[in-house]
């Protein structure tokens, strides 16, 4: 695939491996672009948590997601895909490079178990910037998956850069995605990007589980009074008008960030969750 690759085959004269007509066909002629698991991987369910733009808590619900379920006994994982502004080590505490064997790469683990990769994990220094073009980075998420052995997993978390660009359509395309949950913040001009993420996963034919309101109000700690810091939610408005049932919202909480920024999000309950995880595991 060339760098400068935009997807789009009718325009290209490219005899690349990923040219449309190189690409195995399933039943319907549609062509297959997903990608095989490592031998060693039995995952079960995959599913990814996209947002329409950045800074909304993403990583965060992700995280959290894969520990509620970890506490009930299930094995959880979470592929970075962020790959450019990877977080996830980072909050479970998790540091030092990834070893790897002939037969593929070991995810890293949590305190609890939980398995995870991440290209923070493979570089000599996490701050070094990863400066790479959209196809390169894609081929990378696709690498996490068919490289790493993940062992058995009952549920995979994928967290996904904002928007709906090469990450993301590489993503629904190579692996078997379950779902997605898409992660917002209360205001309206998120609503209108929310929506352009339900879209791309319509158009995709992949299923919107529930959509999660990250930062939707304070709670004072000393009278218990709901502030709505950037206005009154329109979350049931967006899950109406889409269709779907399951919705969440999480307030602004210090203790929160605190956690995330320590390396110790595992030891931090989120409860405003929990109806998600049961809907999850319902699947």
């Amino acid at each position: 695939m060339s760098e400068n690759c935009n997807h789009d085959c009718g325009s290209c004269t490219a005899n690349c491996s990923s040219r449309e007509g190189n690409v195995p066909r399933e039943g319907n002629g549609k062509p297959d672009f997903s990608a095989k698991a490592n031998p060693h991987s039995r995952v079960k369910k995959v599913i990814g948590v996209v947002s329409g733009k950045g800074g909304v808590g993403k990583s965060v619900v992700t995280s959290l997601l894969s520990v509620i379920l970890r506490r009930r006994g299930l094995n959880t994982a979470i592929l970075d895909a962020d790959v450019t502004g990877p977080s996830i080590p980072k909050a479970f505490g998790v540091k030092g490079q990834l070893m790897a064997s002939d037969e593929g790469i070991f995810p890293a683990n949590s305190i609890s178990g939980i398995r995870m990769v991440s290209l923070n994990l493979l570089l000599d220094n996490e701050t070094d910037p990863v400066v790479w073009r959209g196809p390169v980075i894609a081929g990378t998420v696709k690498q996490f998956w068919s490289d790493v052995m993940w062992g058995d997993v009952e549920f995979m978390f994928v967290d996904m850069p904002p928007g709906t660009g090469d990450v993301p359509l590489t993503v629904f395309q190579s692996l078997p995605v379950d779902g997605i949950l898409i992660v917002t913040s209360p205001q309206e001009l998120v609503g209108m990007i929310v929506e352009k993420a339900v879209h791309m996963a319509q158009m995709m034919d992949i299923p919107v589980l529930g959509i999660i309101e990250n930062m939707a109000y304070f709670q004072c700690d000393q009278c218990g009074k709901r502030h709505y810091i950037f206005g009154q939610s329109h979350l049931e408005e967006i899950a109406g008008r889409n269709g779907i049932a399951v919705t969440a919202q999480m307030p602004m909480d210090p203790a929160m960030a605190a956690a995330c920024d320590a390396g110790r999000i595992e030891m931090f309950d989120a409860p405003w969750l929990d109806g998600v995880a049961d809907a999850l595991q319902k699947l």
